[in-house]
């Protein structure tokens, strides 16, 4: 009893000396000047004034309110003390309880205190919406279902992407029965059944391997005229793969292609996109094996996933190769793609299939970002061929995206670690020429290694670079 007092004594001390600290802070966010346009502020309502205070100040607020929300046992006594009427409106309180959204009571007593302590505060559905959400993720349904009381008695209306949102986590709690109650009561708040949410119901059907109800929920759906869209095929055939139910998922998009429901998507791709959900890799390359044989090309996003995943268990040979097979059968690969594969090939050492990909690339008319040429700068140091990667690099800046700073790093760092301390001055000159600014390990290797190779005078130079940078 004694320790538990003595936990409440010292948080309540800490709170009080953030308070000392703030309490200043606040009062003179009351005098400082607009700085966001009141047309620009999309929260209505009476509540919903300009924000007053400049955005650092303003940020710095909700960040600290944000922490009381989270942390202190007496929050709304905390609250009251920090004088912050002033500020109150939709859109803070809408941030706060998006930042806090891990903490449903919290922020349900945060909410609570913003509409009585504050008469000119209206919330609107966005803060009612929010609160939602933080509730049904942290499963406090009794709670949630007051709020919808308070906004079904204020002729609020509940959006089907927020039913949806808690079919969901009924479905992931499995909580079955209540998600159909919920669903069948939609009537009770003028909430129509779009597809939303019949893919919703069908995500918590599937999450109970209840497979038998998701099949007659898509009958159901077929009957009330609703089309079915891509989720709702991704939703079922996840689910029977994740079941090892490959055939029923088979049959599934057959019945539903007999019955003139194609899915937007081809339902080879979406067997991909199960089996790979549901861990079976080898499955998921099977059946990509069996379609390159036969003359079929994967969709692009599904030969990502499938690439991604594959290249996570280290068989990044089997991906270049399946990417150069899928690319001569006609598959148009996106930037993402290009991303995974010149990584890949990086990684293994297959620099010149690396680079041929990029140039590939930018024939496509894709411009190469930084993150995609990086990995190759990286292999050309790591085989020691400093040359050709300060020679790739100029390329590149011709070619491609202006270099960013993690870039300028990893190459300084690379040519400190090979001896190349003049290169890589330069280079930290050429990022400081770009308004860039070098970390401070970056200017400290680059001395030391100027230093201990006897090129003092540079040396000097660098280190009154940083002095003027920074200012020291």
């Amino acid at each position: 009893m004694l320790s538990m007092f003595a936990r409440i004594f010292l948080q309540r001390t800490s709170y009080s000396a953030i308070l000392t600290n703030s309490t200043s802070t606040f009062r003179c966010l009351k005098t400082i000047t607009p700085s966001v346009d009141p047309d620009s502020n999309p929260f209505g309502g009476k509540g919903s004034c300009s924000r007053s205070v400049p955005n650092d100040d303003y940020f710095a607020a909700i960040h600290h309110i944000s922490n009381i929300v989270r942390r202190d046992i007496y929050m709304e006594r905390t609250l009251n003390k920090m004088h912050i009427s002033s500020i109150v409106n939709s859109e803070l309180v809408y941030r706060i309880l998006r930042s806090c959204c891990q903490h449903g009571i919290e922020s349900f007593r945060f909410f609570n205190w913003a509409r009585t302590q504050h008469p000119q505060y209206d919330p609107t559905t966005v803060e009612f919406e929010e609160l939602l959400k933080t509730l049904a993720r942290t499963a406090h349904w009794e709670t949630m279902w007051k709020v919808v009381q308070q906004m079904k008695a204020q002729n609020i209306p509940i959006s089907p992407s927020i039913v949806s949102f808690i079919i969901e986590h009924y479905g992931k709690r499995g909580l079955i029965d209540q998600a159909v109650e919920l669903f069948n009561r939609l009537k009770n708040f003028n909430c129509p059944h779009t597809t939303e949410v019949y893919n919703a119901l069908l995500f918590a059907l599937c999450e109970v391997k209840n497979f038998q109800g998701a099949y007659a929920l898509i009958r159901r759906m077929i009957r009330k005229g609703s089309v079915p869209d891509k989720k709702t095929y991704s939703i079922l055939v996840n689910g029977w793969c994740s079941a090892g139910k490959m055939r029923e998922a088979q049959e599934f998009l057959e019945e539903m292609s007999r019955k003139g429901f194609n899915p937007p998507v081809r339902g080879r791709d979406l067997l991909i996109d199960g089996l790979l959900n549901a861990g079976y890799l080898e499955s998921a390359k099977g059946l990509v094996r069996k379609m390159t044989k036969e003359g079929f090309v994967p969709d692009v996003g599904t030969f990502n996933s499938l690439a991604e995943a594959i290249c996570k268990t280290g068989e990044i040979d089997f991906c270049i190769d399946l990417f150069n097979d899928v690319c001569r059968l006609g598959l148009c690969p996106d930037i993402e793609t290009y991303k995974i594969v010149i990584t890949a090939a990086s990684k293994v050492g297959r620099i010149d299939e690396a680079v041929q990909i990029l140039h590939r690339s930018i024939e496509d008319g894709q411009r190469p970002f930084p993150s995609l040429y990086a990995p190759i700068l990286k292999a050309f140091f790591r085989r020691g061929q400093f040359d050709d990667a300060f020679s790739f690099f100029s390329d590149m800046k011709l070619k491609g995206h202006p270099p960013n700073r993690p870039l300028y790093t990893m190459l300084i760092k690379m040519c400190t670690r090979g001896g190349r301390f003049v290169e890589a001055a330069n280079y930290l000159v050429e990022m400081t020429e770009l308004n860039l600014l070098p970390m401070s390990r970056s200017f400290d290797m680059v001395t030391d290694g100027l230093k201990n190779c006897g090129k003092h005078d540079l040396a000097k130079r660098i280190e009154q670079l940083e002095i003027s940078i920074k200012g020291i």
